[in-house]
Order: C-alpha cells, then structure tokens, then sequence
C-alpha cells in the first residue's frame, strides 16, 4: 500500500501531470495538500504550542510515539483506541458540555441579533418574535447536530455549528419588504430545493477548487468576520453612539481578558480561554452598569417554535432568484469552510463526498427553517477558531453545542439571559476568533506555490475584488438591486474571481501552449 507521500497530488492550481497514468483533476478524489504532514506541526505551534500535551493536536502523519499512522490518515487521541481520530473521539460528558457551552456563547449573538433585526425591519409584534427567536436555536441546534454526527449522506461529521443571518438574512428581508413575508419564507423552501436539485453539478467543479482558490476565499471570509465582530464593538458607522468609549472599553478588555486566560491558565482552563474572556467581559459591563436586565425577566418558562407563524409559505420563483443564486456562492463558501474545518482538526477528506454532505444538511435544515418562518441556515465559520485556539478537536463538542442551542430554544429564560450580554463583549471575543480564522487561510495560501507568479497574480486580483465590497461598503449601490445583492458579497465575488483565473491559467493556458508547441513541431517536420 502506498504511503501518504507516494500518493502526493499534484500542487496546488496546476494541471496534473502527463502520461498514461495522468488522470483530470475531475476523475479522481480531492484530498487535503499532503504538505499538510510537513508542516502542520509548523503551523500548530502559533496558537496550540502551550496546550497541555494531552489536549494537544498531534500533526497529521505524525504520532507522539513517533509512528506513522494508518492509511486513513487518522491519528488517535490520547486515550483513544487505535484508529480513532481525535475528531471522532468521544471526552467525559462534563468536559463535552464546557466545550459546547463555550461554543454557543461565542455564537449566540448571531441569532439574537438575526431575529432582533427581523423583528424591528418586519415591524413584528413581540409575541411572534419571541417565538422566531426560539425556533432560530433550536433549528441552530438541529442543524448542529447533523453537521457533527452526519447521518446518513448529511452532515460531514467534523465540528460545525449552523445558524441564521448574514446575506441571506438581508436577502429574506428584501423580498419580504418587496413581495411580502410568506413569499419570503416561500423563498427560502424554493432555495432549499435548489440547493438540492443543482449540487451534483456542483459537485463536479470541486476539482477545480485547489488549495489556491480556498485560502483566497478563507481569508476574505476571515476578514469580513472581523468586521462583523468590530461592528459589534463600535456600533455601524454613522449612528448613534458609534464608537462609544464605554463600548471600546469593553470589547477591548474582554480581548485582554482572554489572552491573560489564554496566558495564564493551563489543561482545560487555557481551553475554556475563549468562555472565560466572555464571563469577565460581561461581569466588567455589569460593574460599569453596561448591561440592562429588563429583558431577562418576566414571561413565561417554555417557548414552543410555531409551525409557519406568517401563515402558509407563497412560492414566487421570480422573487426567489436572488436568494437562490446566492446559494451558490453560499456552496462554494461551505466547500472553503469544509476544507478547512478539516485541516484544523487534522482530517483528511474527500471534497467531492464530503463536501456536498455539508450542503445537504444546509439545505435540509434551510427547508425545515422556511417552514417556521427563519432565513436561510448556513454552515457558520466562527467555530472553526474556538476549536483551532483551544485544540479541542472532537465533533461531539459541537453536537452538545446543538443539544445546549436546543434546549435554549425552548427554556425562555435562559433565551432572555444570553440576550443580555452586550454587543460588544461578544464583539471583543467575535474579533479574536474571527481572526483565527483569517491566519488558516493564510497559511493555506502559504502551501499554494505563492512563489509563481501566475498564482501571485490570481490571489492579488481575488483578494482586491473580493475586498473591495467589505472595506468600501455601497459601492456597488448604482447598480440594479439584483447584480448589486451579488457584487456586494465580497466571498461570492473574491472566490468567483479565484476560480475562474485559476482554470484560466493552470488549465486553459497549459492546453493551449501545448497544443501550439504540437503544431509547430509538426510543421517542423
């Protein structure tokens, strides 16, 4: 049986290799970068160097003792049974619960603020809020569920976390406010099945996703994250209070706090790092008098999601094309996110299974969510950091992640609690982790052959259209509404940009100089 470095694929971005084993990218599996093995030690060392030699990430093709692992690439845990992944290995049930906790608070924010907003552009009364704001927790914790465990062809089984809001949010809105509410959730059944109906196309495109085209993508992913953290500390520009110092102060003392944890602190405290930051800015505002209680009492003890609570869905597939060709950006974002959830946690997969499974279970979780009158549900990156600063690499974290969103969803108390940890401590944390994982793509791209000039080139001009919608928003804001809903997402547009260049110049180009080098030599003759 060949070993992992006999089995190398080809770079990164490049055509793979003549002759009559030579095989196109689309008819064999695509695999994380067998580089992986030479430096994901390296790469370890920036965050995970201080973690307890029991929690640390063990380099993929690289066991303490010093042995190689088994073909599958897995390499046990401590403690694990042979053959185990870290991924796959299951921790004591107190410790699982910590983690997951840790995970939800850093995301909770999400969709309190996803339904807040639904609720103050839709002009909702406060019954129907309440009831959208549990049924966004508990389809999180569903959705959460079945990315981590992946039954069936659904779910990757890697550490992920579902939620609502982003694009797709102000997508759901803007055909709310055009076409009215039930076309709306209308649309978001119809994206649902698209999603389903056009993935196996899509699917044979993943070749042509190379390490390259993902880091490019990653990294414009990690930013536009660190500016929805900011804006969580200081407030959208131009409205009142932007920048407040009181909020400045405690976005940037909950980021103090979790590095002096992070410093201080070892085993399973340094791992909590992230939670602990959260608790100690939150006691900092209510020392401050930053946090107002008045939501956190009254009401009643259970909410109960409703069952399309605007009424029956309305199908309007003309209202539901913006929605449902950002679902294919909103794909190629899951296939960045898949690859490197993976890398993180050090598992090697096969993006044209594992990949689509991601996207199943985003549909199948966006289709229930139309029906109890939610946007669309997307695979959220902002785990991906916790599980990279604190090591913790097993899925069955982020499953009791979706357990806790679960039984959140449906005990109003506890709802209301979380709803009253200001912004900006959830900012301060959001920044840290959204960060973390602007550095994996980094360090993905550091493993693309930068050093040619052709993928220099192809990164530069991704990385300036994709960024330009992030740092100078509205600027698309003359063009028509529909072009302007997708120009204006800078992830869609930096990896279209990405991708298209890349077969550009690694597979069209070659082709071409080859078959003019045949020709010539030909006439040679």
């Amino acid at each position: 049986m060949s070993s992992p470095r006999q089995s190398r694929p080809p770079a990164a971005g490049q055509p793979p290799a003549a002759g009559p084993a030579a095989k196109h990218p689309a008819d064999e599996p695509t695999v994380l970068p067998s580089q992986l093995a030479d430096t994901f030690e390296a790469v370890n060392s920036q965050l995970a160097q201080a973690v307890d030699p029991d929690e640390r990430p063990h380099p993929e093709g690289h066991r303490p003792d010093g042995a190689r692992p088994d073909t599958t690439g897995s390499s046990p845990g401590e403690g694990a049974p042979p053959g185990v992944h870290p991924v796959d290995e299951s921790r004591p049930l107190g410790r699982i619960l910590l983690f997951g906790i840790q995970h939800v608070l850093v995301m909770a924010a999400t969709p309190i603020s996803a339904i807040f907003l639904m609720s103050a552009t839709l002009g909702l009364r406060a019954g129907l809020t309440v009831d959208l704001l549990s049924a966004a927790f508990v389809l999180s914790g569903v959705g959460s569920l079945i990315q981590s465990l992946g039954p069936w062809k659904f779910g990757p089984r890697l550490p992920f976390v579902m939620l609502p809001g982003g694009a797709p949010l102000i997508l759901f809105l803007a055909i709310a406010e055009q076409h009215g509410v039930r076309v709306a959730t209308g649309a978001v059944v119809l994206t649902a099945v698209f999603t389903f109906v056009v993935l196996p196309v899509f699917s044979r495109l993943l070749a042509y996703f190379p390490a390259l085209v993902i880091g490019t993508m990653i990294v414009i992913v990690g930013v536009n994250l660190v500016k929805v953290g900011a804006v969580l500390v200081t407030g959208q520009p131009g409205s009142p209070g932007f920048a407040n110092p009181t909020s400045l102060g405690l976005g940037m003392a909950t980021i103090g706090f979790t590095v002096a944890f992070y410093l201080f602190f070892s085993g399973i405290l340094r791992q909590l790092s992230v939670m602990l930051g959260l608790f100690a800015g939150t006691a900092l505002a209510a020392a401050v008098g930053a946090i107002h209680g008045a939501g956190a009492t009254g009401g009643g003890l259970v909410n109960l999601p409703h069952l399309m609570p605007f009424g029956s869905p309305e199908f309007n597939l003309i209202a539901a094309l913006p929605l449902m060709l950002y679902s294919l950006a909103s794909m190629a974002e899951a296939t960045g996110q898949t690859v490197i959830n993976a890398e993180a946690v050090g598992k090697r997969i096969d993006k044209r299974t594992d990949v689509p499974k991601t996207v199943r279970a985003d549909a199948l979780t966006s289709l229930f969510g139309g029906f109890f009158g939610l946007p669309l549900m997307v695979t959220s990156g902002e785990n991906i950091g916790i599980v990279r600063v604190t090591g913790v690499r097993s899925r069955f974290v982020t499953a009791a992640a979706g357990v806790v969103l679960i039984v959140i969803g449906f005990l109003a108390p506890v709802t209301r609690a979380i709803s009253v940890i200001p912004t900006a401590v959830v900012g301060g944390t959001a920044m840290v982790v959204f960060a973390v994982i602007t550095v994996l793509g980094i360090q993905m791209l550091g493993r693309s052959d930068l050093d040619k000039h052709t993928s220099t080139f192809i990164c530069a001009v991704a990385l300036a259209l994709g960024l330009l919608p992030i740092l100078v928003p509205g600027v698309y804001g003359a063009f028509p509404p529909n072009v302007r809903i997708l120009l204006e997402s800078g992830v869609a547009v930096g990896t279209f940009t990405a991708a298209v260049l890349n077969i550009l110049f690694h597979h069209v180009r070659p082709g071409v100089a080859a078959r003019l080098t045949t020709a010539r030599t030909e006439s040679d003759r």
